[in-house]
């Protein structure tokens, strides 16, 4: 079968298209549970490029089927976990997700309904269940105001759709137009600029108390006056940092506003707290029936030219989900450096330098 394999950890460039043996066995995660794939689309995630330079904590050894999820149709799945052969699935894997057959497991995987494409499908899990939980930790309810960081990316996109499902008004903090017009598609309430007074602007459209809630999966050095647009009592989400630095927290600042800050990983507090794991697929998987959430894919790339599609995320280069098709389509556009791609649903490309 065709797969996208890292021979060597020097980066995007180190993805080739291989033929390689079909997955035997299950996936390392999956406790020898076989969920067997036929891929139609992978969706790739920030885990994806720092694997190909090594820098990812949980990465693998080399060599490597790389795409962190997928979506597409079940070939074989063990009895008891829901799943049979026919069912149109998304979820996420880590690695081996480009290929044409990949090795899911059970508790990382969702149903996509019929009304939701393998690209939009590809898009689904991660950044859904990611956002989704953030949002139940921060307990944020009807009539409260969120601020997303990183709105216009995978994570924050899913954050603005999901937003209102939870009664909540989002606040999307981008660094461009093109970002400031995909975070309004996605939901967002209000736009702020991260290159302008971006704090003064969250404390005028709060009328100067400030966002009950920050998901927050940037950091940096934009994390104090993160803390600083809370109002009383407010929750802070650190769901990671893709700003590069690790901030750290004078905690005298939670003291005396009353503030809190919580960290979300849902496979450790799986540990601790059986059924995390379902309870956040569940939701997911019951939104996306419903049609409640629509997944946003800022550009999708043929398998051929997946190196390109890392580089993409790499360079900071894409906002939402960037979607390789391994099963293609025909509808094309144009993105950056003269790379042709396929939108889903006519949509205009937006990818755009960070």
């Amino acid at each position: 079968m065709r797969a996208v394999v890292v021979e060597e950890l020097t980066g995007p460039e180190a993805a080739t298209l291989a033929e390689v043996p079909e997955p035997v066995g299950a996936h390392p995660r999956a406790d020898g549970q076989r969920l067997l794939v036929d891929v139609h689309a992978a969706g790739l995630s920030f885990i994806d490029p720092l694997q190909t330079w090594g820098k990812y904590q949980n990465g693998v050894p080399t060599p490597y089927v790389c795409g962190s999820e997928f979506a597409g149709v079940v070939v074989e799945a063990p009895s008891g976990t829901g799943f049979r052969s026919g069912d149109r699935v998304g979820g996420i894997v880590w690695h081996g997700a480009l290929a044409d057959r990949a090795l899911a497991l059970p508790d990382y995987t969702v149903k996509i309904p019929a009304t939701m494409s393998f690209v939009e499908g590809a898009a689904l899990y991660m950044n859904y269940s990611t956002a989704w939980y953030a949002l139940h930790r921060a307990q944020v309810q009807p009539g409260e105001y969120v601020l997303v960081h990183g709105a216009a990316g995978g994570v924050g996109t899913a954050a603005l759709d999901l937003a209102a499902t939870f009664g909540a008004k989002a606040i999307a903090v981008v660094s461009n137009d093109e970002k400031a017009a995909v975070a309004r598609r996605c939901g967002a309430h209000a736009v702020v600029r991260s290159d302008g007074p971006w704090l003064d602007d969250v404390r005028d459209l709060t009328d100067g108390r400030g966002v009950h809630v920050v998901i927050d999966p940037v950091g940096g050095d934009r994390f104090t006056d993160s803390l600083r647009s809370l109002r009383q009592g407010g929750r802070l989400v650190v769901v990671g940092f893709t700003g590069g630095s690790i901030p750290t927290v004078k905690v005298n600042r939670l003291l005396h506003r009353n503030l809190t800050v919580t960290g979300i990983t849902m496979d450790n507090m799986e540990t601790e707290y059986p059924g995390t794991l379902r309870m956040v697929r569940d939701a997911v998987e019951g939104l996306a029936a419903e049609g409640a959430i629509r997944p946003f894919v800022g550009a999708t790339f043929p398998l051929e030219q997946a190196a390109t599609a890392l580089r993409a995320l790499d360079d900071r280069a894409a906002t939402g989900k960037v979607v390789v098709e391994v099963v293609p389509r025909n509808v094309t556009a144009v993105v950056p450096r003269n790379v042709t791609a396929v939108v889903p649903r006519n949509v205009t490309e937006v990818v755009s330098s960070a």
